[in-house]
């Protein structure tokens, strides 16, 4: 039935009738527009955070309760993973949804080509303010985005500077403190708009080397921390990759810059560090602090240093010493991140935004955090290679939701596509994840595939590629060497027996080699010529930088 009004006979009755039905239909209007606004996306990203130390995944190392709140009103991804566990190509793959042999990042020495097709770029262009703010780490300039301030490089953890399109700006205080007050005021600026928004809201820490902000110094530096079982590893039955990485917490970890013992007393106690510049990072980044700064940093630290020059460790316990030092550290510099977070939070809170807003809290890869000896990251054992993923959007994800299903930073850029109801490019390699939001009976993928590029380099974990399914673990060593390994994780959840060559294993090593096989196929990487081509023209750009000899 059709509601008429003829518009010749009207009086002030009909005119009132005439009044409230448009009201009530603007009143629909308003209220069909708003169902089907495309969400929000605040997607933020820390830089080396651990799963392991996140409350929600059930650490015993330190609370978050702000990324917790996430998951308890969101969806917590259990089995979440990177393509290649290392900054610049994790970055770049979650911009673009491809593996980094095609978005053209394989290690943090390539630039970004900011020509490509990026989800902040296909949201731009279909009525979205996109914004980027704190670390960028692609060497080019971003593109795609309405504002951008981000910092050079790494970025500093005190009174950092940031790149912008105006050039370098600097500032005074915590990097994590001042990357959120940036991210706040964009939002201050586009809250009201009609315009949905995508704010990346990107966070240095807890990166390398680990210096907390004022307010955390003291926090964590009371009491002994759990050591992980393999804190102690001898990498038996393992091959010559894990044997001959740089990044033991007990040889590879610095005790100037990464464990804030001073120059100084290093040179008293005739100690030489592993690399030598550590000392001098110490110093730079030691003297950004301001006068007030260095007096609370040094009521500090210099009790701990006073200490170890009393009292020197050796052997094992010296790695236990240091291994306490970058648990206090790296936690401190977490502490800030949480609290942070609270503030984005709260004030999506108290401008109405958290209903339509989509929140995805992740890190650019896992992290060591003293198993099998290491710190870092970049090799496919599970500590790097996992990555936490926990997503907010009260309009379509039930809260506590657990995803357990295998699911991978390639899927990042579709979900936010589909999530705004935009086409998906066909060249994408991940795919949506909101089918998973509504049941876990979704058909999803059965395997993972890997690739990790950098070495000769830092850390000189040798590459290899690999497949992961939900019981094992296929990873192929190559380049100066040619090594398998196969882990059953099920039985060997900690990846410390290499059952390649165990005999009731040769029917599971066969099918994963075929799949493994497949999967490079279909991700288009089985081109042995063209990582040969890779291979030659990194050795030259390693020994034009100095990094790499014959």
């Amino acid at each position: 039935m059709k509601l008429k009004i003829n518009p010749f006979k009207f009086s002030p009755s009909n005119g009132l009738l005439l009044l409230a039905l448009v009201l009530i239909i603007s009143g629909c209007k308003k209220q069909i527009e708003t169902k089907e606004r495309p969400p929000n996306i605040l997607f933020i990203m820390t830089d080396d955070h651990a799963y392991q130390a996140i409350s929600a995944y059930g650490s015993n190392l330190i609370k978050t309760p702000n990324i917790d709140r996430l998951a308890t009103e969101g969806v917590r991804f259990d089995n979440s993973f990177v393509t290649n566990s290392i900054c610049s190509p994790s970055r770049a793959t979650a911009l673009t949804g491809k593996f980094s042999h095609l978005n053209g990042v394989r290690d943090n020495l390539d630039v970004f080509d900011s020509t490509q097709l990026t989800f902040p770029k296909i949201l731009q262009a279909n009525n979205y303010h996109t914004a980027v703010v704190g670390k960028w780490h692609l060497k080019s300039e971003p593109t795609g985005f309405d504002f951008w301030k981000v910092l050079p490089d790494q970025g500093h953890y005190y009174n950092p500077e940031f790149r912008t399109p105006n050039g370098i700006e600097a500032s005074k205080g915590y990097v994590t403190d001042v990357i959120t007050t940036a991210a706040l005021d964009y939002l201050d600026k586009v809250k009201e708009s009609e315009k949905p928004f995508l704010l990346m809201y990107q966070h240095k820490a807890p990166h390398r080397q680990w210096w907390p902000s004022m307010d955390d110094l003291q926090t964590l530096k009371s009491s002994p921390y759990p050591t992980p079982s393999t804190l102690f590893d001898s990498y038996d039955n393992r091959g010559t990759a894990a044997k001959t990485a740089e990044m033991r917490i007990a040889d590879h970890m610095a005790l100037s810059a990464d464990n804030k013992l001073k120059p100084k007393l290093l040179e008293k106690l005739n100690i030489q560090e592993f690399l030598g510049w550590y000392t001098e990072a110490y110093r730079e980044r030691y003297h950004r602090l301001s006068e007030e700064e260095k007096k609370q940093w040094d009521a500090v630290y210099g009790p701990i240093n006073t200490h170890f020059e009393n009292n020197p460790p050796e052997g094992d316990c010296l790695t236990l010493w240091k291994y306490q030092r970058y648990m206090e550290d790296y936690l401190g510099a977490l502490q800030s991140v949480d609290r942070n977070i609270g503030r984005v939070l709260d004030y999506l809170d108290e401008h109405n935004l958290t209903e339509n807003t989509l929140v995805v809290y992740t890190s650019d890869q896992g992290f060591y955090l003293g198993e099998h000896g290491w710190f870092d990251k970049r090799f496919m054992y599970e500590q790097s290679f996992k990555t936490p993923l926990i997503m907010r959007y009260p309009n379509q994800i039930p809260p506590g939701t657990v995803i357990e299903q295998l699911v991978q930073n390639i899927d990042y850029a579709p979900t936010f596509l589909n999530l705004a109801n935009l086409a998906i490019p066909e060249d994408m390699q991940g795919k949506s994840l909101v089918p998973l939001f509504k049941t876990n009976e979704y058909k999803w993928r059965d395997e993972l595939y890997y690739h990790y590029y950098e070495f000769p380099g830092i850390h000189m974990v040798k590459r290899h590629y690999g497949i992961r399914t939900e019981r094992y673990k296929l990873i192929h060593f190559y380049y100066d060497v040619d090594e398998w390994e196969l882990y059953d994780l099920k039985l060997d959840p900690d990846e410390m027996n290499n059952v390649y060559d165990q005999e009731g294993y040769r029917t599971i090593r066969k099918e994963l080699h075929q799949k493994l096989s497949n999967l490079r196929t279909v991700y288009r990487d089985n081109s042995d010529a063209q990582n040969q081509h890779y291979i030659t023209t990194d050795i030259q750009r390693l020994k034009d930088l100095g990094w790499y000899s014959e």
